[in-house]
């Protein structure tokens, strides 16, 4: 029987990916959804049984599954950079005439494809199959998520062999969430008491970090391709060509893109799009135009930063005209005091509007902003829109300026303004009932303690219920059990959750503990630096601003606050009671040991991305070899270290304080070698002849913006 189940999985497995692709390609339903059912069932029954059978792409794949506890990186063959950006159709008209002299006058062609507003990925496929998907991360090495991406169900896992494809090839496209998916999960979280996810880009790039691939299954991501890429030449003379043959071969390419042969064409179809982009069912933010030929395209090269013969037109924010009906303040973490604009509804950009972000007191006065006002509102990338103007061809005679309060509007504290900040802030921070709550919710965040069961609304319903007053009193949640056990939504599984949540918490690094205590200007980096420098809470207690200020990357104002907040009665109170609780005030295991003192005395400045380390990977080294990282260029310093994209005003700056500038393979030569890790630090090269060498990737980079598209079928998104 062994063959005919061998057999009987290979065959329902390619039956499977052909009925996929008809429905997530051409919106072609062969069979009844009930039978497409039955069929997924049974190959997944087979597989179980005999999963020496089952194919690493099996059409099983996409209702995920798989636990993924971290996601290793990979390196990008081809560097995922950045397109130029313009909001004007005179850059546009500047880039075509660039183009034209970089090319001497030969005929050209553009394609003209939407940019969706997603997450830009990096696929393999390797003699037809999905091999890997790659995260853009920092441009040259990303997240592997290739558990994550199989889930999407218009992707295809093996492509059809309608023409012959190459061994081995990258594929470039977008991940997104399509609007009516978001605005369903949406819908969802706030009948559920949960946070709004703020917009698909975010959605669909949170989903695709979620450890259970059966999660992300859930989230209904979908996928278009936009790029070809393959070691060598490319098989193809054309872009419109690549894009041709990966939808042939069954990659989902959007059925919007042009080819167009001069730069009118290219602005008749940004205009044609400027409206028509909001019936598309996902987020789109302009368009992006590429030079066709690739021969020309490389004839053409890159900058620093971006390649020559692409751009990215980005149309400008949609505005809308509404009346301003009243204005609402809201206390943060911090005191700070925002205020809120409440609107009456305008659609806008696809959604309807009711809220705008005012921002401070001296933006209301810059605005002129009165109550009753019609004003405009412009939605870009952020969850509130914001007011950007007032029409006073409509504001009646008797209208009067908004007054801004002078006491908290939770608590009536005065509100005080300190020299140089914009916002006024109120100074109870101890007594105020929304800074209290926020600094509670701020304690259980996942960057902090990430107390499981225990989530921002949770946390704020305890409070509100006087359950909890401040991160100590936390843990005296396991004496209250029994009460706890008795509200609505919780119940005794629920309780043994945030209990154990709330156990685990002790175990949280002490740097991560200090981040989440909420101290002002401290946030994950100068966290971890202060924890690493004096490793347990009674050295930070003692130090003076002074002292916090010599620590690297903590600058006065970061000093002055940290100091002053570990000297109030109040707070040292406050650390012997979480102290008493069992959490975490000392920096466990060894102290970091240096490698070598190759590079003592010697400060660097890290700028840009890097070929064979992160940033992070870069800092420690230098740091292990007894040299020090800052983030700003002065006489004082060593070295600029600079990598890919590194920004003008860096390099300028430090040529003309005449600070040598160095490749990455040039601080490793000043490292000693495993055998040489003695070796005294003169004799590492002179770097200072190499002030003007930058290094150059020795492959050809392939732009990360979302060119996408072909004529052809749309196919479903659903």
């Amino acid at each position: 029987m062994t063959p005919d189940i061998q057999q009987r999985i290979t065959a329902l497995t390619e039956r499977l990916h052909h009925l996929n692709y008809q429905y997530y390609q051409r919106d072609i339903s062969e069979i009844p959804d009930q039978e497409f059912d039955h069929l997924l069932a049974e190959l997944a029954q087979l597989e179980k049984q005999h999963p020496e059978f089952a194919h690493a792409n099996s059409p099983t794949q996409r209702v995920g599954g798989t636990i993924t506890k971290q996601f290793p990186t990979a390196a990008h063959r081809y560097p995922m950079l950045s397109l130029g950006n313009t909001y004007s159709e005179a850059d546009l008209r500047e880039f075509d005439e660039r183009v034209r002299k970089g090319l001497e006058g030969a005929d050209f062609a553009y394609v003209c494809e939407l940019k969706f507003d997603g997450v830009a990925m990096s696929l393999t496929y390797e003699n037809g199959q999905l091999t890997q998907g790659v995260t853009r991360g920092d441009g040259t090495r990303g997240d592997v998520v290739t558990s994550n991406v199989r889930t999407i169900k218009n992707l295809p896992l093996h492509l059809r062999a309608s023409s012959p494809q190459p061994a081995e090839f990258e594929v470039r496209g977008e991940i997104f969430m399509p609007l009516p998916v978001f605005a369903e999960l949406n819908a969802e979280r706030e009948a559920n008491g949960e946070a709004l996810l703020a917009n698909p880009r975010n959605a669909a790039s949170g989903a695709l970090k979620l450890q259970d691939s059966a999660l992300v299954a859930a989230r209904r991501l979908r996928f278009y391709a936009y790029s070809f890429l393959m070691p060598g030449r490319s098989v193809f003379p054309t872009h419109s060509a690549s894009l041709a043959a990966l939808s042939a071969w069954g990659l989902p390419v959007s059925d919007t893109w042009r080819l167009c042969s001069s730069i009118a064409e290219v602005l008749d179809f940004v205009h044609e799009w400027d409206k028509k982009r909001f019936t598309l069912p996902v987020a789109t933010d302009g368009i992006v135009i590429k030079v066709d030929d690739f021969r020309q395209q490389e004839q053409l090269g890159y900058t620093a930063k971006s390649p020559r013969w692409a751009i990215a037109y980005k149309y400008p924010a949609e505005a809308g005209r509404t009346r301003l009906r009243a204005i609402q303040y809201q206390v943060g973490r911090t005191g700070a005091v925002t205020p809120v604009a409440l609107l009456d509804p305008v659609p806008l950009a696809g959604t309807v509007v009711k809220r705008a972000s005012v921002h401070n007191a001296n933006q209301i006065a810059a605005l002129d902003l009165r109550l009753g006002d019609m004003v405009f509102v412009e939605k870009g990338g952020e969850i509130i829109p914001k007011i950007t103007g007032v029409d006073l061809a409509a504001r009646p005679d008797d209208s009067q300026p908004i007054v801004y309060p002078t006491e908290c509007p939770a608590c009536g504290t005065p509100l005080i303004r300190p020299e140089g900040e914009a916002h006024f802030r109120c100074p109870n921070d101890r007594g105020c009932p929304p800074q209290r709550k926020a600094k509670l919710e701020h304690y259980v965040s996942r960057k902090a303690l990430n107390i499981d069961g225990l989530g921002a609304e949770t946390v704020g319903r305890f409070f509100d219920l006087g359950l909890v007053t401040d991160p100590a009193s936390l843990y005296d949640l396991p004496a209250k059990a029994e009460e706890l056990a008795q509200l609505d939504r919780m119940g005794e599984k629920s309780v043994q959750r945030l209990l154990a949540g709330l156990e685990l918490s002790k175990q949280v690094p002490f740097d991560r503990v200090l981040f989440g205590l909420g101290i002002r200007y401290v946030g994950e980096t100068v966290a971890e630096k202060l924890a690493n420098h004096y490793r347990t809470i009674e050295g930070l207690m003692a130090a003076t601003a002074t002292e916090l200020a010599a620590v690297p990357e903590v600058g006065g104002v970061i000093a002055e606050s940290a100091a002053a907040w570990f000297q109030e009665p109040e707070n040292r109170l406050l650390l012997e009671r979480l102290q008493q609780a069992g959490v975490q005030m000392t920096l466990t295991g060894e102290a970091p040991k240096a490698m070598s003192n190759r590079l003592d005395g010697q400060t660097f400045v890290l700028s840009g991305v890097f070929e064979l380390h992160s940033r992070d990977e870069l800092q420690a080294l230098i740091q292990a070899h007894g040299g020090k990282v800052t983030g700003s260029i002065s006489k004082k310093l060593s070295y600029l270290v600079a990598g890919d994209k590194m920004g003008p005003a860096k390099r300028e700056k430090a040529t003309e304080l005449k600070v040598p500038i160095i490749s990455e393979n040039e601080l490793l030569a000043m490292l000693p070698s495993a055998t040489d890790a003695a070796a005294p630090a003169a004799n590492a090269p002179d770097m200072a002849a190499s002030a003007e060498r930058i290094p150059t990737p020795d492959v050809t980079p392939e732009s990360s913006a979302p060119l996408n598209t072909r004529p052809g079928q749309q196919g479903s998104l659903f």
